[in-house]
């Protein structure tokens, strides 16, 4: 037994040595390579400024840009309450709303809008009972949908009391008002449309609200139409900040009072901090540039409008955030509306197209659903269909400016209807970086040119002086 024994051992040996030699031989290729790696120091790689770095790791960058920012504002606001002082007066804004205490127009013409709302809801349930044909009341949303848009520019033009700001506070509840009760139309003939598809293969009638249960719990109230024609439901619609009608909205499960009360306080600081930026930074500016647009001194226009450029765009970018995410997300946490989504990352547009899509979702959505795709379901061609959708923004931006000032000069309009070019161009001769500079330059001097345009020609109007 110790022979085989041995005989096994003396066997293994060969095997030991030849482990062993493969190992020494890893171990010196190993060895080799680091040798190698250590003698080189270069490999293939593009530079960080090259374009084939794809721009990445420039947060030191981004953090620089932000300083000089603070700093040559910083610089500049200083240099305007040395030259100016301390122009900042809420008092004067409030007095702006407080005019006449016994006539408030705006607010009045605000309250007056229930009627247009009450009167869709009567409709609605006329529809739905079959008291009324599908014509007649077309006809009848074609004449209210009109007085929305028509009564308060009477009411405007007539009412001398009624001041510009408060002139657009009622037009944009008007207007906002009229893309919901043109939405809360499509939807419920929408699903009339349905309802009598399906009233065959119904055994029993779904005008009653659905309970639905989740895993054994009472869950979220599911309506069904004609059960959603309430007030109530027409109200939330109405106060909910979208513009886009659904039977059934998603909700959130409960309100945070911690997250309601930080947006209540931007809220209220960030429109402290707009009145005092537009007081103290804006109209000085502006009151500067009448005398070289009358005195048509171009040089002298364009310094006067790159230097408005700057205050327009950070107060711009300050009234976005504060209407589009402290103002819009207070409102929905208020009444758990659900979908926050009000706008995208539109800051990486590439393209005046991106834009336009993303940095205000609520009206996105609702050109979408009522405009773009119903004119496409009846054959129009996409780039007409788009046209269209530009012209009825420009439509409304002139809307909002031109009424309130009681002038039009469609300065407004003109600058909504050269986005299609300004689309046109970028999209096919500018990509990536250069088309975002694009768009940025687009919004940081178009906006001051609509403003200069307009103030220059309100003052030439009421005050018959262009300084």
């Amino acid at each position: 037994m110790a022979e085989p024994g041995g005989g096994m051992k003396r066997r293994k040996k060969p095997v030991q040595r030849l482990q062993s030699a493969n190992h020494s031989s890893e171990e010196l290729e190993d060895e080799r390579v680091k040798e190698e790696a250590e003698l080189r120091c270069h490999k293939v790689q593009e530079s960080l400024l090259s374009s084939a770095s794809g721009y990445s790791n420039y947060r030191g960058v981004l953090n620089w840009c932000v300083i000089m920012l603070v700093l040559g504002n910083a610089r500049l606001f200083l240099e305007n309450i040395i030259k100016y002082g301390i122009l900042v007066d809420p008092i004067q804004v409030v007095s702006l709303f407080l005019k006449d205490p016994y006539s408030w127009p705006s607010l009045c013409l605000v309250l007056a809008s229930n009627i247009f709302i009450l009167g869709s809801l009567h409709l609605e349930r006329r529809l739905a009972s079959g008291s009324l044909s599908e014509r007649v009341v077309l006809l009848l949303y074609v004449l209210i949908l009109t007085g929305i848009l028509f009564i308060p520019v009477l009411v405007v033009l007539t009412v001398l009391s009624m001041t510009p700001v408060g002139a657009i506070f009622a037009l944009s509840v008007y207007t906002i008002l009229f893309l919901k009760l043109y939405s809360y139309k499509d939807v419920n003939r929408w699903c009339r449309e349905r309802r009598r598809a399906q009233v065959r293969a119904l055994s029993r009638t779904q005008s009653a609200p659905l309970m639905r249960k989740v895993n054994g719990d009472v869950g979220n109230r599911e309506v069904s139409y004609p059960g959603n024609l309430t007030h109530r439901d027409i109200y939330y619609f109405m106060l909910a900040p979208t513009l886009c009608y659904e039977l059934n909205f998603p909700r959130s499960p409960r309100i945070r009072k911690r997250f309601l009360l930080r947006r209540l306080f931007e809220m209220l600081f960030i429109m402290q901090l707009l009145v005092g930026l537009i007081q103290q930074w804006m109209v000085p500016a502006i009151q500067n540039s009448m005398k070289p647009f009358r005195d048509m001194d171009y040089s002298r226009m364009v310094e006067r409008l790159l230097k408005l450029a700057v205050p327009n765009h950070l107060i711009w970018l300050i009234f976005f955030y504060w209407f589009f995410h402290s103002s819009m997300n207070f409102v929905a946490e208020l009444m758990r509306f659900g979908d926050r989504e009000f706008y995208r990352d539109w800051w990486n547009s590439e393209t005046v197209t991106y834009f336009w899509q993303n940095w205000n979702i609520p009206v996105h959505k609702w050109c979408i659903r009522h405009f773009y795709k119903p004119m496409m379901r009846r054959g129009v061609s996409r780039w007409m269909a788009q046209t269209a959708v530009f012209f009825a923004s420009a439509f409304f931006h002139e809307y909002l400016v031109s009424v309130p000032l009681k002038m039009f000069r469609l300065w407004a309009f003109m600058g909504m209807m050269s986005q299609i070019p300004l689309a046109w161009f970028v999209g096919r001769f500018l990509r990536g970086n250069y088309g975002n500079a694009a768009v940025w330059i687009s919004l940081m001097l178009g906006q001051p040119v609509a403003v200069l345009m307009y103030v220059h020609d309100y003052y030439i109007l009421n005050h018959g002086i262009g300084s």
